[in-house]
């Protein structure tokens, strides 16, 4: 009886954590439609991105980016802003649904082999390998902060 006092409120406490995990594209390890979580021990082509705000707006710098199918590219991420700022690679159609999950949940964190949240000053690294061509999206999917402008595309040949 005692052991399902303990296990019960375990589980109410962890349901009522202000915190969420999420799992941005479900990309732990596994192939997805964008590519698949790169391999740090490798070479890998380095691309610098600052998060910020300016004149209202939220941005990435840079904001485009072209690579080739197959290469491993190392992020560095950098947050020059003031607010917290997420850097998430997907399709759009999967960051604009996971975009409306974070609506309802606007502190759910991410630090997933495709996503990473930075507070202010911060930096982070994700390494991805492009293993398939199209059209690719980054957004920070912090309610708010894609719809000022905090997006981008990875064209991926």
């Amino acid at each position: 009886m005692k052991l399902l006092a303990v296990l019960a409120t375990g589980l109410a406490v962890g349901l009522l954590s202000t915190t969420a995990w999420a799992d941005p594209g479900h990309s732990h390890g596994a192939e997805t439609a964008y590519g698949k979580p790169g391999d740090p021990k490798k070479p890998a082509r380095i691309v610098q991105i600052v998060m910020r705000e300016s004149d209202g707006k939220m941005l990435f710098q840079p904001d485009t980016l072209t690579v080739r199918r197959g290469e491993q590219v190392r992020f560095q991420l950098r947050n020059n802003g003031v607010l917290d700022h997420e850097f998430v690679v997907g399709t759009v159609e999967e960051n604009l649904k996971h975009m409306k999950e974070m609506e309802k949940n606007p502190d759910m964190e991410h630090d997933d082999p495709n996503a990473k949240r930075l507070k202010p000053k911060a930096t982070g690294e994700i390494v991805w390998q492009f293993t398939k061509a199209g059209k690719f999206d980054f957004s920070c999917l912090i309610p708010g902060h894609r719809e000022a402008g905090m997006f981008g595309t990875i064209t991926v040949q």
